[in-house]
């Protein structure tokens, strides 16, 4: 198999030069306009996107940019401990842009993989990639960029009941669809005309689609939504309770459904009749100020909710919703970036803070990762991993003792796009470009 510790790229070196020609330049004309007497202002927040998660752009060399997150502007607390190297094994490659990694919960120890054009392959537990696809829907998918197939999740009960779901850009005009398959007896493979559509949402721009689906410890139904795109939330829709998108929805697959709805409401949503607050925005909606949480995950121990929120100019953010909360977070887009203003002057009280951030001089679209709570790397135990997929690092949070500064771990040169962890607690990631699946190890 192989093994990546530490991987050299050219593509970083040409990034670092024309990142050190840029800088260059920005000092002379700052130089010039001082010389002449012209007033200095605070610069506005940058209006362009992060990195695709499905399309890496150049990465930083590891020498222009140290791992201590001394000199990012942060307030952070200091370094964790933890190990201070990753390494990553490969398991398997030849996949087509893959973006999401999966397991069934049924006891095959199998990997479900999730290709951007709409495949979901399957990675044996023995290693080996199965040749054909264990459902293919490609035909109803919109692929490219920040579209395609997002997301993917087993119901709890799937070794019963056969069922799992989806989430996916409709091909034609790039809406969101959830949707419910049910796989054949044996759970070899899934039919697509079993599809079931649960709810669409209309995108009005092509990025910012949000990903990550998922169950959580309450058997509920989460779902991650982008902002709708563009460059700032132009339309206001992260902080709009009233709307789906740029929150994280929860729903419930298994009540009788509402009457106008496919799905049921958990009746302890925070906007639901019994949730903290009442008919003040969609039922739906579980949190909200957010991006684009492309990533998120639940600690498979404590039942904390991880979410990778990919940030906008200058700063990407992980935030935590603890295992007790009544839901109704605000996590700040577009008043907030990370810990900071986005909006010039505003007032940071009502957001709930990111518990960790980092720079876009360490990286520029996070990929929000899990807590490992696996037995193989005793080390990496209540250790929070996760990416950078522009710059291809890894890094650690202590979370078991205590939040703190991002930790970097390893230089991978992959462009990282999902982590997920097997049946036995493992912890993988894919690489979309290279189109391989890692397992992630503590270096020796």
């Amino acid at each position: 198999m192989r093994l990546i510790d530490d991987v050299p790229s050219s593509a970083r070196l040409a990034w670092q030069r024309a990142l050190a020609a840029a800088l260059v330049a920005a000092l002379v004309a700052a130089l010039a306009l001082a010389a002449c007497g012209a007033p200095s202002s605070s610069p506005s927040a940058s209006g362009s996107l992060p990195a695709s998660a499905a399309e890496p752009s150049p990465r930083p060399s590891a020498e222009t940019v140290s791992p201590s997150p001394a000199n990012s502007g942060s307030t952070n607390p200091p370094l964790p401990t933890g190990p201070d190297r990753l390494a990553l094994e490969q398991v398997t490659n030849g996949l087509d842009a893959p973006i999401g990694i999966v397991a069934a919960g049924d006891g095959s120890g199998r990997l479900f993989i999730l290709e951007r054009a709409g495949r979901i392959r399957v990675v044996e537990a023995d290693g080996s990639l199965r040749p054909e696809p264990f459902v293919d829907l490609s035909a109803r998918i919109l692929s490219g960029g920040e579209r395609g197939l997002l997301g993917l999740a087993f119901h709890p009960d799937f070794a019963a009941n056969g069922r799992l779901f989806v989430h996916y850009s409709r091909a034609g005009d790039g809406a969101t669809v959830l949707a419910e398959l049910h796989a054949n007896a044996a759970r070899t493979s899934a039919d697509p005309d079993s599809q079931r559509v649960l709810l669409t949402q209309t995108q009005p721009y092509a990025n910012h689609n949000g990903g990550q689906l998922a169950f959580g410890p309450d058997g509920y139904l989460y779902l991650g939504l982008g902002d709708g795109g563009s460059g700032g939330d132009p339309l206001g829709n992260a902080q709009n309770t009233d709307v789906l998108l740029g929150k994280i929805l929860r729903l419930d697959v298994d009540a009788q459904p509402a009457a106008d709805k496919v799905y049921a409401i958990p009746a302890d949503n925070p906007f639901a009749p019994g949730g903290v607050r009442p008919g003040q925005g969609a039922p739906e909606v579980w949190a909200f100020g957010l991006r684009n949480p492309w990533q998120f995950s639940f600690d498979a121990r404590a039942g904390d909710l991880y979410i990778g929120d990919v940030g906008q100019g200058s700063w990407e953010e992980i935030d935590r919703q603890p295992s007790d909360s009544s839901g109704g977070e605000n996590y700040g887009w577009n008043v907030m970036e990370g810990r900071h203003c986005y909006r010039d002057g505003c007032d940071q009280a009502p957001y709930v803070k990111p518990i960790a951030e980092y720079s876009h001089d360490e990286g520029c679209s996070v990929t929000g990762g899990k807590v490992y709570r696996g037995t193989a790397q005793p080390g990496l135990v209540g250790i929070y991993v996760f990416g950078d997929y522009c710059s291809g690092r890894l890094f650690t949070l202590q979370v078991d003792e205590g939040t703190v500064s991002p930790k970097v771990v390893l230089e991978s040169g992959l462009g990282i796009t999902a982590f997920g962890t097997g049946e036995d607690g493992e912890l993988y990631l894919a690489d979309v470009s290279g189109g391989g699946i890692y397992r992630v190890l503590v270096a020796g």
